[in-house]
């Protein structure tokens, strides 16, 4: 099964670390050490592989993971904690290699402005989901006492 990932698990500075951490390019990952550090399964990761996101050389049959991977992995997890799908995700990691300048931030902002606006949506539609919840747990609070009172 596989484990869900919040905000704050990766956050802006595990980001950081991932994408500045082994600069070196002779440090390379395991697919398990990847997963374990970002709370995904290997199967997620291989996926990730899959939908051109990660891009590991191979030893054999064996992936190998480069510090730019790791943090591009860094950047999936924490855009599928905020809400974005994979394919947003690769485009704004794809941003960096099209641009690579002050472009590419104000798209990315572009972006999550826009993700913003689309998750306050979704708060206020839960908030009011909420509010009707706690009006009918109101209500069956008075009808049971009403019930009790009458048996």
């Amino acid at each position: 099964m596989q484990q869900m990932t919040s905000p704050n698990t990766v956050s802006a500075a595990s980001y950081k670390e991932a994408s500045s951490k082994d600069l070196s390019d002779t440090v390379t990952f395991s697919i398990t050490q990847l997963a374990e550090e970002f709370g995904v399964t290997t199967r997620a990761i291989r996926f990730y592989e899959d939908k051109d996101l990660l891009h590991p050389s191979r030893a054999g049959q064996t992936r190998v993971y480069r510090p730019r991977d790791r943090a591009r992995l860094a950047l999936i997890v924490r855009g599928k904690a905020v809400g974005f799908s994979l394919g947003e995700i690769k485009e704004l990691i794809d941003l960096h290699d099209t641009y690579g300048d002050e472009r590419e931030y104000l798209i990315a902002m572009e972006k999550f402005r826009a993700q913003i606006t689309a998750l306050e949506a979704q708060k206020r539609e839960i908030d009011n989901q909420i509010k009707m919840l706690e009006e009918g747990c109101t209500r069956f609070s008075k009808l049971a006492k009403e019930a009790a009172a009458a048996a």
